[in-house]
């Protein structure tokens, strides 16, 4: 089982951001930069090639709403979104990457106290 089927299943904590009955959002605790945030499925897919189509475009309306709310929360100018496959992909689970871009280089901060902007 991987790490993100263990976060789903309640094993392993994480910073949620937001949770239905599709999908599960949360910080990712070895950011690249803050806020830094991962969308998964709850179901297992592999990778972009097994995930069924509207689960997909379910991910990508989460990414809409959560991009926005990491744009208000973190006055960040910018959303990157990432999705790797084959061997570039770390975890073997499909997952969307929302990484804040900041025009002004930003200090990495602990994930907790981002968290915790991000919930305020």
């Amino acid at each position: 089982m991987d790490i993100f089927c263990k976060i789903v299943n309640g094993e392993i904590p994480s910073y949620k951001l937001y949770e239905d009955e599709t999908v599960l959002v949360f910080l990712d605790v070895n950011p690249d930069t803050n806020g830094h945030t991962l969308i998964i499925p709850k179901k297992h897919y592999l990778d972009l090639y097994e995930i069924e189509n509207n689960t997909l475009l379910h991910i990508m309306e989460i990414a809409r709403k959560i991009g926005k709310l990491l744009e208000e929360k973190l006055h960040c100018n910018g959303i990157t979104l990432i999705q790797n496959n084959g061997s570039v992909q770390e975890v073997k689970h499909y997952h969307l990457h929302l990484k804040p871009y900041y025009e002004n280089k930003q200090e990495l901060l602990p994930v907790e106290e981002v968290y915790n902007t991000i919930t305020k």
